[in-house]
């Protein structure tokens, strides 16, 4: 285990993000050095169907710095994320442990 909390964003594309959808691609290697820059890493990112159009997962070393990268990101105004925090199967044995 790393020590970093994993995360996983949903997110939905707002209109100026839509209207500048061609840029995709550099927005997300931007958000990508963001992250690396308060000690993170983004593990994964898909395209979706349906309510949200991209997921994205994160490990991030601390609450502080994931809600720093939400923020940043959502001043940027192109994507409105819900943030989860994940927890893998062996911390929610964990947990699940300690209740018994």
């Amino acid at each position: 285990m790393s020590g970093q909390q994993t995360y996983v964003s949903l997110m939905r594309l707002t209109q100026k993000g839509l209207d500048e959808l061609t840029d995709s691609a550099r927005r997300r290697k931007v958000s990508e050095d963001r992250v690396a820059s308060l000690g993170g890493r983004s593990i994964a990112f898909y395209a979706l169907l349906g309510t949200y159009d991209f997921l994205q997962v994160f490990e991030m070393p601390s609450n502080e710095a994931m809600l720093q990268y939400v923020l940043t990101a959502r001043r940027d105004g192109h994507v409105e994320p819900l943030i989860m925090p994940a927890f893998d199967t062996g911390a929610y044995g964990g947990i699940l442990q300690a209740m018994t």
